[in-house]
């Protein structure tokens, strides 16, 4: 180990002596700073816009002695591509720093490096270029080309390793400001074998575009579409600070999938004319504790801990698999976190994390063009009427599982959600009421409230490995429509045990709908006037996404074209729990009180082709099948079975085909 703490030693001291000695002569750049130091108002010039012969050298250096360090295991995959992404006067430090938390070099080791640095000469300037020789500049060296195809890396919108001081190598600044953006332009096009809803996306087999809910006509009603609404635009973000130990980072990113605009003069061309709408705006501060401890502050609209953390790999990204077993959102949130080094060959890291989000429980029974009312209903005002957040929590552990060259570590995930939607009756919603039914005005003069509870829980894995990647999620919950879970399906109200039911009632959110519960009284077997409860739809699913780097297999040259062959497999399901179908509660449909949705499962399989051309354009292939299953024992003629093509049919099918490129930037 001392023999590699000072191999280490020498090459630092090779990466800081070699640097200056190739930028030349330092009055330039000190007589700079000086101007600088006297004018605290003037801009100074990044380091390699300064003397461009310093960047180069630092980060031919710096790159060799990280791959080494990878390869000794002395640093992991994600810690070198952080130091080698910094800006690239960083670079070196953050190394230092890197080798010094993990007790690599001492401070002693750090102080024997330092001084022959300082000590070093400073070269002598280069001769003139004779006047009849044209001044050529000299051509940066570029960084080692790969060894080998790197394995499939899972997307992880929700990382665990926190961001590293001055480690945005911004694009450009404003004011003291580091911005960079990123992003895609993705053109795609699709054919749906039966798409009766005429969405460019896969929706569950609920035909509401028809009269009758479940025909599709005398065809299957086949779709093509052609959409770019799938592309995506954001900002990185990076704050200073004069505290070594905080880091302020923060996201703007956005797309055009969210919807179409609205107005008389944009109606006629609505289809190509979808607004751009956010996606994450949010800011974050991390605070070092200690070399092996960060904490973080988040606020701002972000993924959702719940669910969120794992996502398949799918070329449909308007609807991610949604109630076909993928559960996600994105909502706005304040979070706070840790992140725990603790150590290990597998450099294994412990990150629990807290949230309160907006609570929303996601009804669209209202549905056309009804305005702000459409948009309000039961989808924002139910979940904000409750006066609480929604409350989430997630605990990741991540680790190298394989420690093969170009793997990302693995993570195993557990999440979980908790929260309440409120509906509230006020007096005015009685009618005739205290007239028929005085007693039940006298238990509730002044209105009532009704409620249920959201909740939901996740296990969830990543596992890279030089041979695939594989990544399953499995959740259960109540309902779970804002994440897109339980078949559209959100509550019921549940009328057990009452006699002499009245309502139902309207609400401040506009009342009760298909698929949802109803605000209802009724007298229980006390002869007690009470209010009838309101209870959450339970589902279950999951996915199992397998990613194969064909690439890597056949040991494709990873600096020529052919190092971009990668497959997806993928299967998922999203189920409605049995015990919440009629059949199993009779009690749903008595006085007319409506049942949840006939939908009793979504299944989804497919699988996707990519072939990158470059690191910036890639082609993409995927042929899918989207699946809704009917409950066969639903007590409503009709809505127990679908009529496909005039056919009766349990299950709806669409064998869906897209393709196009995404050029990334």
């Amino acid at each position: 180990m001392l023999k590699f703490n000072r191999w280490i030693c020498s090459a630092l001291l090779a990466a800081v002596t070699v640097a200056p000695v190739l930028a030349g002569t330092k009055d330039a750049t000190d007589a700079k700073a000086a101007e600088t130091n006297a004018n605290p108002a003037a801009q100074p010039a990044p380091a390699a816009a300064a003397n461009p012969n310093l960047t180069p050298a630092g980060n031919t250096n710096v790159t060799a002695l990280l791959g080494v360090l990878v390869m000794k295991g002395v640093l992991d995959p994600s810690e070198a591509n952080s130091i080698r992404n910094a800006a690239p006067e960083a670079e070196l430090q953050l190394l230092v720093e890197a080798l010094a938390r993990k007790g690599v070099v001492s401070a002693s080791d750090l102080a024997a490096v330092a001084t022959p640095a300082a000590s070093a000469q400073p070269a002598a300037k280069p001769a003139p270029v004779p006047a009849s020789t044209p001044a050529q500049a000299a051509a940066p060296p570029k960084p080692p080309a790969p060894t080998v195809v790197a394995a499939i890396a899972p997307l992880r919108v929700l990382p665990i390793d926190p961001p590293i001081k001055d480690g945005l190598k911004a694009a450009f600044q404003m004011g003291p400001v580091k911005m960079t953006p990123y992003g895609f332009l993705k053109a795609t096009g699709v054919y749906d074998t039966s798409n009766p809803n005429g969405d460019d996306m896969p929706f569950p087999g609920l035909f509401l575009a028809t009269p009758q809910l479940t025909s599709t006509g005398p065809t299957k009603d086949p779709n093509f579409h052609l959409k770019a609404r799938s592309s995506r635009i954001g900002v990185n973000f990076e704050w200073p600070d004069i505290s070594s130990k905080l880091t302020f980072t923060g996201r703007l990113e956005g797309d055009f999938e969210g919807n179409f605009t609205e107005v008389d003069n944009r109606d006629v061309s609505s289809i190509r004319s979808s607004q751009f709408s956010i996606r994450q705006a949010w800011g974050r501060l991390d605070y070092a504790a200690s070399e092996k401890t960060d904490i973080y502050l988040e606020f701002g609209q972000d993924w959702t801990l719940f669910g969120s953390s794992v996502l398949p790999n799918l070329m449909e990204t308007t609807a991610l698999g949604y109630w076909y077993g993928d559960v996600y959102e994105r909502s706005p949130q304040f979070q706070i976190g840790w992140v725990q080094k603790l150590g290990g060959d597998r450099n294994f890291k412990f990150a629990p994390t807290f949230g309160i989000m907006m609570p929303s429980s996601s009804q669209i029974e209202k549905l056309g063009s009804l305005g702000l009312a459409g948009q309000l209903a039961q989808a924002e005002r139910e979940g904000a009427d409750s006066g609480r957040p929604e409350v989430e929590a997630r605990v990741a552990l991540q680790f190298q599982l394989d420690k093969a060259p170009a793997v990302a570590p693995a993570q195993i995930i557990f999440s979980g959600v908790q929260g309440r939607r409120e509906a509230i009756v006020p007096t005015a919603a009685y009618g005739n009421l205290c007239t028929t039914n005085p007693s039940y005005c006298a238990a509730f003069p002044n209105g009532f409230t009704t409620s249920s509870q959201i909740w939901g829980g996740q296990v969830a894995v990543q596992l890279p490995t030089r041979w695939f990647t594989l990544v399953a999620s499995a959740y259960r919950g109540g309902d779970l429509r804002f994440f897109f879970g339980g078949q559209v399906n959100s509550y019921t109200t549940d009328t057990a045990g009452l006699t002499n039911i009245q309502g139902p009632f309207s609400t401040l959110d506009g009342g009760c709908y298909v698929a949802a519960g109803c605000a209802l009284l009724g007298t229980n077997a006390s002869g007690q006037v009470v209010v009838a409860p309101e209870k959450p739809i339970h589902a279950f699913g999951g996915f199992v996404n397998l990613g194969l780097p064909l690439s890597r297999w056949f040991k494709a040259d990873p600096k020529g074209h052919n190092a971009g062959w990668q497959l997806y497999l993928h299967m998922g399901k999203d189920q409605v729990a049995s015990t919440d179908m009629p059949e199993k509660r009779p009690e749903f449909l008595a006085g007319g009180i409506l049942a949840p949705l006939p939908l009793r499962m979504g299944k989804l399989v497919a699988a996707t082709l990519y072939y990158k051309v470059n690191p910036y354009v890639t082609f993409g292939f995927e042929q899918s099948i989207y699946a809704t299953r009917l409950d066969a024992n639903y007590p409503v003629p009709g809505l127990n079975q679908y009529t496909i093509a005039g056919q009766p049919s349990n299950e709806w099918q669409d064998h869906r085909t897209e393709f196009g490129p995404i050029f990334t930037f």
